[in-house]
């Protein structure tokens, strides 16, 4: 029998991941990347957080955000599930966590390379949302007005 490298059972288990299978760990990440703070926490910290911004072409430079800033621009959310959702990322490598030494002390994030390529499908999603959601709401409302 031969012993494999960890870099050689990564590699096979690589190839062996199937969300469509119950015990696929790639199952965790997908329900954690498709919560709506992670989609807006990505999207604000990869530049696309202008009012009534809808298209790549509007998008601004990926961006270092302080937590006060992002807590601001994501209407809604509670403290706690805002540092929960950083707190997960940062794990995930998808942000980094900065803390520099003033007076308060200021924390701020940023997107590394794995969040970043995230964020360009994360900014797809918000974009369809945000241009189809009239479409949506009468699709809801016939619907509703059908069902008895």
């Amino acid at each position: 029998m031969t012993t494999m490298k960890a870099d050689q059972k990564r590699a096979q288990a690589k190839v062996e991941y199937n969300a469509f299978l119950a015990g696929c760990p790639s199952r965790q990440l997908l329900d954690r990347i498709s919560n709506k703070w992670v989609v807006l926490i990505l999207c604000a910290l990869g530049g696309d957080s202008s009012p009534g911004q809808s298209g790549a072409a509007h998008a601004d430079a990926p961006k270092a955000m302080r937590y006060s800033e992002i807590a601001r621009l994501l209407a809604g959310v509670s403290q706690k599930m805002l540092t929960q959702t950083l707190r997960s990322l940062e794990r995930d490598g998808l942000l980094t966590r900065t803390v520099t030494p003033t007076v308060p002390v200021t924390v701020s994030y940023e997107l590394t390379d794995l969040g970043l390529s995230l964020h360009h499908m994360t900014r797809g999603l918000r974009n369809w949302a945000q241009t189809h959601m009239t479409e949506v709401l009468a699709n809801r409302e016939n619907h509703d007005a059908r069902t008895p």
